[in-house]
This record gives C-alpha cells, sequence and structure tokens, in this order.
C-alpha cells in the first residue's frame, strides 16, 4: 500500500510540475538485439500503432531474425507501462510443462539425469507462449489489427535476411544436433553446411505459421493446422505433446515487483521470474550503506554480499506461484533485508557454505534476448524472450518453421542437481504438469521525477546482476551508453567467486578483494547483451543504446 502511495504520489508532483515536465517524449525510442527488429517496431509505429504494437511488431521480428536466441517456439516476459493512467503489467509467455510431463522425466535407470533428453530433441520443449503473450498485447493494448502488427515479421521470413556473425557463430555450436533433424537443418544449413555471412536464410513454413496466427489470432498457433503440425512432428520426433497442452495454454497478467528506491520507483518482473525479488533484495541490501560515497573496492565487496544472499534465496524460494507459495512479503520486507544485512561485514567475506543450501555451481545461458522501447505518449515496454540454449532444442517441427524451445531444462530435474549450465533448484522448481519454470529475465522500468530507464539483456543467471549494475549507473546521473558498456562482475551465491570481465576489475582491486577472503574469476568472455532507453524529462529528449559488445543490435529515436 505504500508502494503503491508513493507512485500516485510521484505521478502528482510530475502533473503539477506543469509544461516543466511534458507528458510524453513526442518521439519514438527503439533498441533491440537486431537492426532488423527496430525496424519493424519503427515501421509499425509510423503506421499509426503504439508502444505494445511496436513491442509485438519487435518480438515477431527477432523470432525470424535471431532465432538463436527467441522465437515463436518460445517465451518469455513483456513489462508494459501505460502513460494515460500509470498502469503497469507483466505479460507472462514462459512456457508450461506439458500434461504428460512428470517429475523424474529425465532421470536415467540410475537416477541421474540424461542431460541429453532435457536439452535436445522435441522432449526437452515447453509449450511456447510467445505467441499467446503477442496476442493478447495485441488485443488488450495495442491500436492496430494484429495482422498488421505482424507483417514485417512476416516480410522477413518470407524474403529472408541476411546471415551475420552471431547468427553464425551461434548456428556452429548447435550445428551437431540440428543435422540429425533434416527439416530443421534443410532451414538454417542448407545443404548441411554453416552459411556464409550475408548469405539470406528464407523460411517459408514459419511465414506461413506466422500467416495463420496474423489470421486467426490464438487458435492461429493454439489450434488448427498449427497446433496438428507441432503436435504430430513433436509426438513422431519423441516429444510428449498434446492437442490439449495447446488448447490449454493462456498467457496471464502477472503484478509487477514495485521498489522504491530513494526518489525513484522501480518496477521488475514478477515470479517466475526470479529477477524483480533478487533485485529488490540487493537493493534494499546496499541502500543504508551508502553505496554511492563508496570506493571501488567496498561496492564491489557489498554487491557481492548482497548478491550472494539474494541468490541463495533465489534457489530456495522461487518457482512457479501458481505453484508454489512463493514468501515474497517475507523476502521483501525490511525486517529480512536487516536480518541479512547484519550478517554483512565491510572487512570480510562470509563465504557461501555458512549460508545453509545445496552446494552446486550456478550458471545459466546466455542465448536469450531483450529490447526497450518508448513511443511519443509515454507508453513504455520492456521485454526479456528466450529459447534457452543457442537455437534451443534444435529441433523444428516439419511443416512449420518453428524451432523449439528447450526449457524443460530450466526445472529442477532432480533436488540440487546442476542443469545444462550448473543451475540448481529444489522442490519449489521441480516440474509438474502445467507448471512454469523458474527464469532469471529481469525486463525493469526506473521511474523518477526526472529522468526514465528501461532496461534489461539476456546472460542467464547473470541477467540480475547485469540489471542491477545498469541500474545502480543510472540512479548516479549516467545515460544508457554507459549502461550498456558498463564492464560487469557477478556473483550467485555458488560457485562462491566474484567473477569478472576482463575490463572490470584491476590487479590492485582484486588484490584488495581477495584480501577480503573474495575468490575473483576473471573471464575472458564478455557476457551480455543489454539494450536501454532513457527520457529524460526536464529536456523531453530520448536516447537509444545497445550493448557494444555484439555488432547487430539497433537503437534508434525518431
Amino acid at each position: 500500500m505504500l508502494s503503491r502511495f508513493r507512485f500516485i504520489l510521484l505521478a502528482l508532483v510530475i502533473a503539477l510540475a506543469g509544461p516543466a515536465l511534458a507528458e510524453g517524449p513526442g518521439k519514438a525510442a527503439i533498441s533491440s538485439a537486431h537492426e532488423l527488429a527496430t525496424e519493424a517496431g519503427f515501421e509499425v509505429i509510423e503506421k499509426g500503432g503504439n508502444a505494445f504494437d511496436a513491442a509485438v511488431a519487435v518480438s515477431a521480428a527477432l523470432a525470424v531474425v535471431e532465432p538463436a536466441s527467441s522465437g515463436i517456439g518460445g517465451g518469455g516476459f513483456w513489462l508494459l507501462h501505460r502513460a494515460s493512467d500509470g498502469f503497469s503489467t507483466m505479460v507472462d509467455g514462459r512456457e508450461e510443462a506439458p500434461g504428460a510431463a512428470t517429475r523424474d522425466m529425465y532421470l536415467d535407470e540410475n537416477g541421474e539425469v540424461n542431460r541429453d533428453l532435457a536439452i535436445n530433441g522435441p522432449l526437452a520443449a515447453g509449450i511456447p507462449g510467445a505467441a499467446a503473450a503477442w496476442v493478447h498485447i495485441s488485443d488488450t493494448y495495442g491500436k492496430l489489427p494484429l495482422a498488421e502488427v505482424l507483417a514485417p515479421a512476416i516480410r522477413l521470413a518470407r524474403e529472408g535476411f541476411p546471415v551475420d556473425v552471431k547468427y553464425q557463430q551461434l548456428l556452429n555450436w548447435r550445428a551437431h544436433i540440428m543435422l540429425q533433424w533434416p527439416y530443421t537443418a534443410a532451414i538454417f544449413m542448407p545443404g548441411d553446411e554453416l552459411p556464409e555471412i550475408g548469405d539470406v536464410i528464407v523460411q517459408t513454413d514459419l511465414a506461413a505459421t506466422l500467416a495463420r496466427l496474423a489470421e486467426s489470432g490464438h487458435d492461429g498457433f493454439y489450434a488448427g493446422e498449427t497446433a496438428r503440425l507441432l503436435v504430430e512432428g513433436s509426438r513422431k520426433a519423441g516429444g510428449i505433446w498434446t492437442l490439449d497442452d495447446f488448447a490449454n495454454y493462456q498467457a496471464t497478467e502477472r503484478k509487477p515487483i514495485t521498489i522504491e528506491h530513494g526518489d525513484y520507483t522501480l518496477l521488475t518482473a514478477a515470479p517466475p521470474s526470479s529477477g524483480g525479488i533478487a533485485i529488490a533484495q540487493v537493493l534494499n541490501l546496499i541502500e543504508p550503506f551508502g553505496w554511492k560515497a563508496m570506493g571501488r573496492v567496498d561496492r564491489v565487496h557489498l554487491l557481492a554480499e548482497a548478491m550472494r544472499r539474494a541468490y541463495r534465496d533465489r534457489a530456495l524460494y522461487l518457482g512457479d506461484p501458481d505453484f508454489v507459495d512463493i514468501p515474497t512479503g517475507m523476502l521483501l520486507s525490511d525486517d529480512y533485508a536487516a536480518g541479512l544485512r547484519s550478517t554483512i561485514r565491510m572487512d570480510r567475506a562470509l563465504p557461501s557454505s555458512h549460508l545453509a543450501a545445496d552446494p552446486s555451481r550456478l550458471r545459466e545461458s546466455d542465448n536469450t534476448t531483450h529490447f526497450s522501447l518508448i513511443d511519443a505518449d509515454g507508453n513504455m515496454v520492456s521485454a526479456t524472450l528466450t529459447v534457452n540454449l543457442p537455437y534451443g532444442a534444435a529441433f523444428a517441427a516439419p511443416g512449420t518453421g518453428v524451432l523449439l524451445n528447450n526449457e524443460m531444462d530450466d526445472f529442477s530435474a532432480k533436488a540440487a542437481e546442476p542443469n545444462a549450465y550448473g543451475l540448481i533448484g529444489f522442490e519449489a522448481n521441480a516440474i509438474e504438469p502445467g507448471k512454469r519454470m523458474l527464469s532469471s529475465m529481469s525486463p525493469t522500468i526506473v521511474m523518477g521525477p526526472e529522468r526514465v530507464a528501461i532496461l534489461g539483456t539476456p546472460g542467464g543467471s547473470r541477467i540480475i546482476t547485469m540489471v542491477i549494475l545498469g541500474i545502480l549507473d543510472f540512479l548516479e546521473g549516467n545515460g544508457p551508453e554507459s549502461w550498456v558498456s558498463l564492464p560487469r562482475f557477478h556473483h550467485q551465491y555458488l560457485p562462491d567467486e566474484i567473477s569478472a570481465e576482463r575490463a572490470a576489475l584491476t590487479d590492485d582491486e582484486i588484490a584488495a578483494l581477495e584480501a577480503r577472503g573474495h575468490v575473483v574469476s576473471v573471464r575472458d568472455r564478455p557476457w551480455g547483451n543489454m539494450h536501454a532507453v532513457m527520457w529524460e524529462r526536464l529536456t523531453n529528449t530520448l536516447s537509444a543504446a545497445h550493448d557494444p559488445r555484439l555488432e547487430s543490435g539497433g537503437a534508434e529515436v525518431r
């Protein structure tokens, strides 16, 4: 109630400020992982669509041109904010376990996880949620007909697009799996060879699938020809999908996690995302320490200790809220934060073994995607989408062009048993029919009286900490070019280490952290692919930026 009161008060302050603060930016800004997807969003806006229409257009275009990271065969979270009345919601299009799924479905005769079944081929796929989310957003919040919104994606699938470096590199990693499925290989690897940079990928079956969705809405994917082809193709290759699974799937809306931090209100992802609760916990833990005035080593140490505790709670408590009683009130309470805070020493790291949970490694896939956008009226969308591993399950259902996800691996196939990326889980994230698997995706909007940020990133379990670092950089007064470029460090409880990009910490800073008891692991490979937009209310200007770590992104204001 207090959070809602403060948010309303903030809106009144903005409204009473008069002409100094514009009602909307007057222009639109979009930042996504591919310039063709960004262009699709602007095309729809220029036809009279709003931010929510553009969000569907960008999502569908990414499904065509960036299949390694998202797609109509996957899912995601779309965080929406409507300017006219201040309404915010999260559209949950996360995949669900099929009705025939069982708790032990990936265990062999010795009770060990058969990881191949959990990540490769149709048995690894949850029921896709992306299409349902697109239809729900379009019908509920958009202005244009769905067919007009999906037109750019259909055109890209039918006419093709050129292969870039990222597409080729990630395809190379999954090529040996794709070659097991001739139909899939024929789409992405014509002649069973990796495409060259600049080769054009045409997906006529996917164009037809998108066209059926455009014509018939929800039933164009979850019933009729598309559903039949998906179920038949999956089952012939060893999957367990049924037509009832598709008939029963619905996108749902969740109340975003709302965080008050100084003069700012943060809206971020609710369960089955773990991101919003973890972000809130970290911010609650560090706020009384005066983090802005801290030196670099003190700040990294404090953040690592806060991250450690938030990720411990992620493993223990979080899952699908329709199946699990998540103690959200406790986890976000001031008393609980005070208790955790009392265990933080600024001169010494607390080993993760001193915080009760089952030891293992925590890592998760980088191969997700994110986009941020705002329209001329001030409507905003922050969306993070995924198929899990690059190119998902590496299997496309014949006749559909739909590349299936392998999100079932995000469940806990066995208590405390690491998944393909070492991410552990417990009872809260066990496999159950109809259940949605836990995610780290953390689309976020930060609203203040003078500045607004929209941001998010792929990066698996590192998503949460990357978004936290971006938020803190914004709160210090920096713009989106800084947030997306910021060198990154991360702690996720287990393994008990600070991992860092090469440029994140100096040798002296590493030595100082090690003297406090931290293990610091410097990684040669960078991570993440952040896309961000900022609205400067006082000057009524927009700025957009995409992560310089990858060259394929598109960020533009017009």
